[in-house]
């Protein structure tokens, strides 16, 4: 334990507190101070000067990262029979409706998103109570309630991610991990912080990006430069 301490003090010494870094020089950071001895989640946390408690400003959408995010994510798709195999030749790890809807209602989430048709939601809305908590409902603005189940599984596996606000006006997100290079992290970055300003509400008054801060699984958190963002 003493070992991983004197790890961490070293890398939080590395990282000026005072100081808001360029994009590029974070993702440089983030993976010179990662102390984990796996390949951890390198992830970016943005306050934005919104107001979540208003509908037009409780930010939701979604977002391909050019290099995804290093984690094959597990994909449940409710389908019905017919496109049942549509949805499995797309990557999914699970596909069909009764039987599966049987097993999340006994409390099973061996899987990290959830795609559905729309015909489908009068049985998977009933599992609100186990999907709601860990943000796996599907939800027609993210894309993942549609008739179009294959890409809807393919855009999940190619790196598409959503993404939400929460109450405090903070959004957290995975970028990728440890193993990726800076060029790459801060690639996916662009693409998440380039969504973000685009999808400003109209309604949100004075300074939007309020803070940025990018850190890995274990390391201190370090501080970007919102001016820095494209």
């Amino acid at each position: 334990m003493a070992k991983l301490s004197k790890a961490r003090k070293a890398a939080t010494e590395k990282v000026d507190a005072t100081k808001q870094y360029s994009l590029e020089e974070a993702m440089t950071l983030v993976k010179e101070v990662n102390t984990a001895k796996f390949n951890a989640s390198v992830d970016v946390h943005v306050r934005l000067g919104i107001d979540p408690r208003k509908a037009d400003q409780a930010l939701r959408g979604t977002v391909t990262l050019p290099h995804g995010t290093g984690k094959t994510k597990r994909v449940l798709a409710f389908v019905t029979p017919d496109k049942e195999k549509e949805a499995l030749d797309a990557g999914a790890d699970y596909a069909g409706l009764d039987d599966l809807v049987a097993r999340v209602n006994d409390g099973w989430t061996d899987f990290d998103v959830v795609v559905a048709m729309p015909q489908t939601m009068a049985k998977v809305g009933r599992l609100g109570r186990v999907l709601g908590p860990r943000g796996l409902m599907p939800n027609p603005k993210t894309g993942t309630v549609t008739m179009e189940v294959g890409k809807a599984v393919s855009d999940v596996k190619g790196g598409k991610i959503a993404f939400r606000v929460d109450k405090f006006g903070i959004i957290h997100s995975s970028i990728g991990r440890v193993e990726f290079s800076p060029e790459q992290l801060k690639a996916n970055a662009d693409e998440l912080l380039g969504t973000l300003v685009r999808m400003k509400p109209s309604s949100a008054k004075g300074n939007y990006m309020k803070s940025v801060t990018v850190a890995s699984t274990m390391s201190p958190g370090i501080k970007v430069d919102p001016k820095t963002i494209a």
